[in-house]
């Protein structure tokens, strides 16, 4: 009764925002939060339970169709598998999915069933009219089984809660040999400890090739494990090999049973002790309650003032994906399992993995410095472990083990962001020398950049893109080394953070392969692409143009000015033309042959400041965030890739955006909200207000920073962590001399 009353509070809160508008921001953020945006189209997020960057994602799973069930799940959908205990949220490929419980009724079954025939199986549909999803808390009805299923989460518990007709054979499959996609079982094993205790555990390899979770599972009433190799029934309580499953059986005359399973990267045991110290009871309300705060708690530290409810709702939305991940690695007393696979003891800061960094350097990052703060140590701490472990800062960390996914090192840049911004709490001589080693490795072509000072286009694969990120991740490093003092080192990474001018053709005005004798690769076409097969990753020529956000200046200067530069930057959103039959799927969401569905082109529409054109900008950005995003399960125009999406529609609606995600400013663009308040540490406020701000007044007119004129096109990570108000006074034809000076520019580097 209590949580039906949690329910139908949250959804009265939510209807009274959408039909009353002037009582809409008395509601809390977490009741904006749809976790459907995103699961249609190609978006590929998480539809589930998870606490703020917790461990545990439970929430349901599809038969793995494709591409667009990444996640497991699909909107499209109405068959489900069971709920897994580990999700990935947005990515552009499969894995996790670990830990398959399915409840059903019937006969006794070991396999799921198969698309063309779910019921041959424990399958089941369902219906959306039958399902609700909320941040903390999911319901589906299992049509076939007549099951309700409830799922809450702590950080490293999920919480089930399923309720079986009164009359049934009742059953609950544990199922550890199938998970999603393409990840596949190396060793499984299960155990009943006692008639309320069964645990154990799942090895695996896919997209994280030597991946280990452990856990514990506690049910409410009695029950007996039956024990298989895949479909073979096996003698005994005890089972290990590499398709063990299990058959949970429960009592005829049990109409409810909960559930609660720890996970852990280390141990059984310290699955078990997770669930004591997390939820040692059996109130399912309470937890429900507990995890909905938690979120309201970390959504709150940006309060937003509008009447655009839908806008409200994709906001917060955004913001709740941004914090899925990266996602906690380590147990409640803090022991983790390292890249290593050893085992480690509380290292003085809290473990995370899921570090999808080509995606998330970008924009989530640089938003953890300004809302997050206090975890970006931990994130450091993490990655310099991850160093320490594998002798090379992560690439794109996966429970456990690297998948050198995507190119660049761009731990990098996360690093120096936080260095040059004065995030505490971590070593920075320690974490320059991993930088610095990372840099200097003979990872995916970073030994010509060192030999030949160019990445040859007939050696390496996607050596533009490679070229570009690095000379991006160099110029951090330099940033650092001058900070910390180390004259030549700057010099010497400044030198490399330039060598994007090594694959610039003069004549063509784009960023091109070169071979190793100096010729270009050809024949070239800007608009033609293929999925990571010639010198770009996941774009073309016209998107990989803009790719230099730490040197934009230098940028303009290879156009031979700002004219040229401009009429180059407004022909990438005209230019219409077919890419080719093998171009990536990620380069979706296009302007022109602009992408915002893939992210080497986020910060593209904000290089029109550094020209002195902020309301170019402006134009741009007003477009995105109105015709890009949606509060629809298909509201996003690609992969969601681990917040990196949402990071880009949060920052930009708040007003601003890190086009350098290391230099600690952010450049203008258009606010939508009419109020914006910042909690920051040390309970300072920075407060943004938006006057005349309306869907056709898209143009910054003038500013105040603190009550004095301001007429810079861009705004200091300090400025804003000093605390203090801005306020922004829009119109609806642009003021072409707001940011077009060049003292009021926005600069690569900022001294």
């Amino acid at each position: 009764m209590k949580l039906q009353k949690f329910l139908l509070l949250s959804c009265f809160m939510f209807t009274l925002g959408c039909s009353n508008m002037d009582k809409s921001d008395v509601m809390e953020p977490v009741a904006y939060v749809d976790p459907y945006i995103g699961t249609g189209g190609h978006g590929h997020t998480f539809l589930g339970v998870a606490t703020p960057f917790g461990a545990v994602q439970i929430g349901p799973n599809n038969i793995n169709k494709g591409w667009d069930w990444c996640s497991g799940y699909h909107y499209s959908d109405s068959i489900v598998i069971g709920f897994s205990h580990l999700h990935l949220n947005g990515t552009g490929c499969s894995d996790t999915g670990d830990l398959l419980f399915m409840p059903y009724t019937g006969k006794v079954r070991t396999q799921p069933g198969t698309q063309d025939d779910p019921l041959s199986g424990y399958a089941s549909y369902y219906s959306k009219s039958n399902e609700k999803a909320l941040p903390g808390y999911y319901e589906v009805l299992l049509e076939t089984h007549h099951i309700k299923v409830e799922l809450t989460a702590s950080d490293r518990v999920a919480f089930h809660r399923y309720t079986f007709p009164k009359i049934a054979e009742k059953y609950v499959m544990i199922n550890l040999k199938d998970a999603n996609g393409d990840d596949r079982p190396t060793d499984t094993y299960l155990e009943q400890v006692n008639d309320t205790t069964v645990r154990g555990y799942r090895c695996s390899t896919g997209w994280s090739k030597q991946q280990q979770v452990y856990f514990t599972a506690v049910f409410s009433e009695p029950v007996h494990l039956a024990l298989y190799h895949d479909s073979i029934s096996v003698q005994g309580s005890i089972l290990q090999g590499v398709d063990v499953k299990g058959n949970i059986i429960v009592a005829s005359d049990v109409e409810k049973l909960d559930m609660k399973v720890g996970i852990s990267p280390v141990s059984m045991e310290n699955a078990a002790a997770n669930i004591q110290q997390e939820i040692a009871d059996w109130n399912f309300e309470r937890i429900v309650g507990e995890t909905t705060a938690k979120w309201n708690a970390e959504l709150s530290k940006l309060q937003v003032t509008t009447t655009d409810t839908v806008a409200k709702r994709i906001f917060y939305t955004a913001l709740y994906h941004a914090f899925i991940q990266p996602t906690m690695f380590n147990d409640y007393n803090k022991e983790y399992r390292g890249t290593d696979k050893n085992v480690y003891g509380d290292p003085g800061f809290t473990n995370y993995t899921v570090f999808s960094l080509w995606d998330t350097y970008r924009a989530a990052h640089p938003l953890y410095t300004l809302i997050q703060p206090g975890r970006v140590p931990d994130f450091i701490n993490s990655m310099l472990a991850i160093y320490e472990q594998q002798e090379r800062l992560p690439v794109w960390h996966l429970y456990g083990s690297d998948t050198n996914e995507m190119i660049g090192i761009q731990s990098v840049p996360v690093i120096a962001d936080a260095i040059l911004k004065n995030v505490k709490e971590f070593n920075y001589e320690r974490a320059y020398q991993a930088m610095k080693a990372s840099m200097m490795s003979d990872y995916k072509g970073l030994s010509y950049v060192t030999k030949l000072e160019y990445i040859p286009a007939d050696k390496e694969k996607e050596s533009v893109a490679k070229g570009l990120e690095y000379a991006i991740a160099d110029w951090g490093v330099a940033q650092v080394a001058q900070k910390l003092g180390k004259v030549e080192d700057y010099e010497y990474f400044s030198k490399r953070a330039l060598a994007y001018r090594k694959y610039w053709d003069g004549e063509t005005h784009f960023f091109r392969g070169k071979n190793q004798d100096g010729s270009w690769l050809t024949p070239f076409n800007p608009v033609h692409s293929t999925h990571r097969n010639d010198a770009y990753c996941e774009g073309n020529g016209w998107q990989y143009t803009w790719l230099v956000p730490h040197d934009v200046e230098g940028l303009i200067s290879l156009f031979g000015g700002e004219d040229a530069f401009v009429s180059k930057l407004d022909s990438l959103f005209l230019v219409n033309a077919d890419l080719g039959d093998e171009a990536s799927p990620d380069i979706s969401g296009l302007i022109g042959q602009y992408a915002h569905g893939n992210e080497p082109g986020h910060h593209t529409v904000y290089l029109y400041a550094y020209a002195g054109l902020q309301w170019k900008t402006a134009e741009k950005v007003d477009y995105i965030l109105s015709r890009m995003y949606s509060d629809l399960p298909d509201g996003l125009q690609g992969n969601e890739d681990c917040g990196q999406m949402s990071s880009w529609y949060v920052f930009s609606a708040l007003g601003f955006y890190p086009v350098n995600p290391s230099n600690g400013i952010y450049v203008f663009g258009r606010p939508i909200f009419d109020k914006v308040t910042l909690k920051l540490p040390e309970n300072k406020i920075f407060e943004i207000s938006t006057i005349n701000n309306s869907r056709e007044n898209k143009y910054i007119q003038s500013i105040k920073l603190n009550d004095l004129p301001y007429n810079k096109s861009y705004i200091s990570h300090a400025d804003i962590m000093n605390g203090g108000t801005l306020v922004i006074t829009m119109g609806n034809e642009p003021n072409k001399g707001f940011g077009a000076d060049m003292d009021c520019r926005p600069k690569s580097t900022i001294k």
